[in-house]
């Protein structure tokens, strides 16, 4: 499994994060809207999940194990070529899923560093920063204008926490 080693800028001002990454040079990817299902591997299994996504670029089938921390997870991920004929093929191999999710992401990339600004419904936007190395991550983080002491590594379900909001009392979450 590849390890996604990440971290995440809380409730950012959009536009000053936009008007930094242009003024370093950094290269938008894509605006998009995107979808997923999330699911349950197993009660053994309480840290790892299952997500059928649709990014807007592509459709992934991806097996996640949270470990915590800039590692953030363990990923083995696959694309697929249709969201919801796979959706239905998980569910016939027993797996309903346990929520479906949106969120709209704008993504930016800096010297092979991914800078993504994530909006969820219902919370204030964030940033996530991720990249092969730790010392990459840290280096974009100044470059942005913000500490290593600002970041976090908090899983999405804990900053709906954060808010006073538990993510998981949406079966849907939409915008």
């Amino acid at each position: 499994m590849k390890m996604e080693r990440e971290v995440k800028l809380l409730d950012i001002d959009v536009a000053e994060v936009e008007g930094k990454l242009r003024a370093l040079g950094a290269r938008k990817i894509a605006e998009r809207n995107m979808r997923r299902y999330v699911f349950d591997i197993s009660p053994d299994k309480p840290k790892s999940w299952i997500r059928l996504r649709d990014d807007g670029l592509k459709t992934t089938l991806t097996i996640k194990e949270w470990v915590g921390g800039v590692a953030g997870a363990k990923e083995l991920e696959v694309e697929v070529s249709n969201f919801e004929k796979t959706r239905r093929i998980l569910g016939e191999l027993g797996f309903p899923f346990k929520a479906y999710q949106e969120n709209k992401r704008i993504s930016y990339e800096l010297k092979g560093v991914q800078v993504e600004i994530d909006f969820w419904p219902m919370i204030p936007p964030y940033v996530e920063v991720e990249a092969r190395t730790e010392e990459e991550i840290k280096k974009m983080v100044e470059l942005l204008g913000f500490t290593m002491e600002q970041v976090s590594t908090l899983h999405t379900v804990h900053i709906y926490e954060k808010h006073g909001l538990n993510i998981h009392d949406f079966k849907e979450l939409k915008f």
